[in-house]
């Protein structure tokens, strides 16, 4: 069974699903959805579209460079089957996903390291320039502190009577 990669979005294309596209100089492009097909059909540029795995590398959000990507190459060479070879193979896979799973969640930590700061100053903003939302009105009359001061504005003759209502 021979599992492909999406051209647009690099997920993996299972035998029976997605959609194959042969250009007229016969190069091969597989999809693994309709939406990446469209996409590819629009001409747009996947490193451009956020959802993509290209997007994501290309924008340090996903890991590029890892000694565990190696495993996952496509490899075209025949190889004579062994028992004893299988059986370490399948061993091998299990100890290197654990630690491709340990190194994005590395990845990630990293990512998040001044995420919460971030979202605590721009909380403090959001709360100071809504105070008004988050206390009563009463608290807010008698703390003269809590609210922003009042600016006035002086209105010329001339624009008052333009707002008087006609009369009939």
């Amino acid at each position: 069974m021979r599992l492909e990669k999406c051209w647009f979005c690099s997920s993996t294309v299972y035998p029976g699903h997605g959609i194959q596209f042969v250009r007229n100089d016969a190069k091969i492009f597989r999809f693994c959805r309709s939406k990446c097909h469209k996409n590819f059909k629009m001409k747009r540029n996947p490193r451009k579209v956020k959802w993509t795995k290209a997007y994501r590398r290309l924008n340090g959000k996903d890991m590029t460079q890892d000694s565990t990507f190696e495993f996952e190459r496509k490899r075209n060479r025949p190889e004579r089957y062994d028992r004893n070879l299988a059986e370490n193979t399948l061993k091998a896979i299990k100890k290197i996903d654990k630690i491709r799973v340990a190194r994005e969640e590395r990845h990630h930590s990293k990512r998040m390291v001044g995420k919460k700061s971030k979202e605590r100053k721009e909380a403090a903003v959001e709360l100071e320039q809504g105070i008004h939302m988050v206390k009563a009105p009463s608290v807010l009359a008698q703390d003269q502190s809590l609210t922003l001061p009042k600016i006035k504005v002086k209105v010329s003759q001339a624009q008052s009577e333009k707002n008087q209502p006609m009369e009939e």
